[in-house]
């Protein structure tokens, strides 16, 4: 036979014999294993896979200590607005630093002996402040007058006697808080107070809406928001944004154009739904030579009154417009009757002075000014801390 066949035979012949020598000794630790006892087979089972029992507890422990599955969206925090005592003291101080017309009338006022070209000089200052020509006039006939009984050109005394007259213009004894009274409608519930919010497109008067209900909520009220101006497509948004830092709801229409007077008429009847304080309804602005759009803006508050009374109407201007922000105020107040003036970007003095011709004209009280951008910087009006900051 031959050699290499020999060889062949023999190593397939090894490979036979291994191969079963393995199979022998798995087939031994086959047969161990389903020897175990039973009691070692349950105790695997029990540590592996736990009882329903034992998974629904510790489900129920999980929850309990608020752990979930899925990670928890936390919702927007909601702002604490400012106190309105702390912020009617910032906004004076701010105000007081803004001085412009009162550094005019301290250099005037610091020559001594006032010559017939100094009193035409403060005269002028007082009207580019837009104090008004007939309150300019009364405030330099008093000033005179009281100067020469008392025998004085001391600027002291000439700056005392300015703040006097500036006061009695404006005028401290006129009632400048909201009248937020409830009432009892026909039907036994009680109504939300209602405000109108109204002015010309620029004056700020979506964002004062906002800032309005972060006064109100931060002296505890409840309040809603009705998104009326729904010709400005970003106007519901806006208005939207301000309600949700301070958790307070918006009615708004989902259509741009929708009928403004259906929007408000909506808002006061979800405000008496929910036993909501006060209802405050943005407008659109309107142009006061726009017959048509005013008298839309009527229709609005008549509509609103179906529902509840309206507490409030009040005319945003924009303290930096002067005498024009004077004939907007006119119109307005023929078409709603104004009850009230919140006067915006007041952040310097030079044109304070429309505060006085605004209720010399209206007589209607300047209710809140806005001294800036942030969203507390809206406060109840200050009289005295008005006429001192004007006088620097």
């Amino acid at each position: 036979m031959d050699t290499s066949l020999i060889i062949v035979i023999s190593v397939v012949a090894l490979l036979l014999a291994v191969g079963a020598i393995a199979g022998l000794i798995a087939a031994s630790r086959r047969r161990s294993q389903m020897e175990l006892p039973s009691s070692r087979t349950e105790a695997i089972d029990t540590t592996e896979a736990p009882t329903s029992q034992t998974a629904t507890s510790s489900a129920h422990e999980v929850a309990e200590a608020g752990i979930t599955s899925e990670p928890e969206i936390s919702a927007q925090p909601v702002e604490l607005p400012e106190s309105v005592p702390s912020r009617m003291q910032r906004l004076r101080a701010r105000l007081a630093r803004s001085g412009g017309l009162g550094q005019s009338i301290l250099a005037i006022l610091s020559r001594g002996d006032l010559s017939a070209a100094d009193w035409e000089e403060l005269e002028d200052t007082l009207l580019i402040a837009d104090v008004g020509l007939e309150s300019t006039g009364v405030i330099m006939e008093r000033l005179k007058t009281r100067t020469k009984v008392e025998g004085t050109q001391d600027p002291a005394r000439v700056r005392a006697i300015l703040r006097d007259e500036l006061l009695a213009l404006v005028d401290p004894g006129m009632d400048r808080t909201l009248n937020l009274v409830r009432k009892e409608g026909a039907d036994g519930q009680v109504e939300p107070a209602s405000v109108l919010v109204v002015g010309v497109n620029g004056t700020g008067k979506t964002t004062t809406v906002g800032k309005l209900a972060r006064v109100l909520v931060a002296e505890g009220s409840t309040v809603l928001l009705g998104a009326a101006d729904t010709f400005r497509a970003a106007a519901a948004d806006q208005l939207t944004t301000w309600g949700e830092r301070v958790g307070v709801d918006v009615v708004r229409s989902d259509r741009e154009g929708a009928d403004p007077a259906s929007v408000a008429f909506e808002a006061i009847q979800e405000g008496r739904e929910h036993g909501t304080d006060v209802v405050l309804v943005d407008t659109a602005g309107r142009l006061q030579n726009k017959a048509g759009l005013m008298d839309e803006l009527g229709k609005i508050k008549r509509v609103m009154e179906r529902q509840a009374p309206v507490n409030e109407v009040l005319l945003v201007l924009d303290a930096t417009t002067g005498q024009n922000g004077m004939r907007q105020a006119q119109v307005f107040a023929e078409v709603t009757g104004i009850t009230g003036i919140v006067l915006t970007k007041l952040d310097g003095t030079a044109k304070g002075g429309i505060v006085v011709a605004v209720q010399k004209e209206l007589g209607v009280p300047v209710k809140f000014v806005g001294l800036g951008e942030g969203a507390d910087d809206l406060a109840p009006f200050d009289p005295e801390g008005f006429v001192d900051a004007l006088l620097g």
